[in-house]
């Protein structure tokens, strides 16, 4: 290994003879060897030659015998699930006539390799599934908690689906963004769109909250949705377009460029639906109440 200061790891190197002398044994034993007192002297002069084989490194894993094909993957694609399907698809013709059908395990080992011959995706493969695994609860746990804390605020088990009625339309600008800029989807970008069902919660709150403070002043239902739209549309804008201007700075990040795709895109879609979608919804499923309300307000 060759060990500098410019580079962060030590480089490996490997000394070896030139393609035409790699002819044969003879050609190898021939070779000069310098000797302590100075003079060359054959290789065959200092060595023994014995043929034999050499024994193959015998590999487990939890107890069971396993060989281990490795792959990497490099060039625009370098997701492990675009080589992996890659080569499922050709392993019907690596199976022996006659043969049972190869075994596939995705996300556990294989359970008895005396029954059957298996393969076991690992790996990077691996990584990917446990990553996505563990963000999806996280995911799902923060929608939760989003609720609770939305009921608690208004008092409603179904105020708080409105509000968070606009989470989805994220898929429509994240997907897409990473589409137009031939990105991939990454774990980064997972982590985005947790981020975004956060800000499009506060959205939404914005405009119920002013929604339901108007008519507890005595404004219309009807008008009071129009003017939520309105009134809030300044500030939601505002701080969306900050937050995208934060994630422009990351864009060109190898690493947090799937977090930068999702924020930007997500933010600007689900904000222009957000306006349109919580109004729309909320005077939906809220004025046959607030109508028969004020009828009741105009008969006392």
């Amino acid at each position: 290994y060759v060990h500098d200061q410019q580079s962060k790891y030590p480089i490996p190197v490997r000394i070896q003879l030139p393609p035409e002398s790699q002819v044969g044994l003879d050609a190898i034993l021939a070779l000069p060897m310098r000797a302590a007192n100075g003079q060359l002297v054959p290789l065959s002069e200092l060595v023994q030659v014995q043929r034999g084989i050499i024994d193959k490194p015998l590999y487990t894993k939890d107890l069971q015998g396993v060989s281990y094909v490795m792959g990497d993957m490099a060039g625009k694609l370098d997701s492990p699930l675009y080589g992996l399907f890659a080569i499922r698809s050709t392993l019907k013709n690596a199976t022996k006539a006659g043969s049972d059908q190869t075994g596939e395990y995705w996300i556990r080992q294989p359970g008895n390799h005396y029954q059957e011959y298996a393969i076991k995706w690992d790996g990077e493969w691996q990584i990917t599934y446990e990553t996505f695994r563990d963000m999806g609860a996280a995911y799902g746990v923060g929608l939760i908690l989003i609720y609770l804390l939305v009921v608690a605020q208004f008092r409603s088990y179904l105020t708080p689906l409105v509000i968070m009625a606009p989470i989805p339309l994220t898929l429509i600008g994240v997907m897409p963004g990473h589409a137009l800029l031939g990105a991939q989807f990454t774990a980064t970008s997972m982590i985005g769109m947790i981020a975004l069902a956060g800000i499009i919660v506060r959205n939404s709150i914005l405009l119920v909250d002013f929604i339901e403070l108007q008519v507890s002043q005595g404004m219309a239902f009807k008008a009071a949705v129009l003017q939520s739209a309105v009134v809030r549309a300044q500030p939601i804008v505002l701080t969306g377009v900050a937050a995208m201007i934060g994630a422009f700075f990351i864009l060109d990040d190898p690493i947090f460029n799937g977090l930068a795709i999702a924020l930007i895109f997500g933010i600007l879609v689900s904000t222009v639906l957000t306006l349109v979608v919580i109004p729309v919804l909320y005077y939906a499923l809220y004025r046959r109440r607030m109508e028969s309300r004020t009828d009741a307000n105009i008969l006392l």
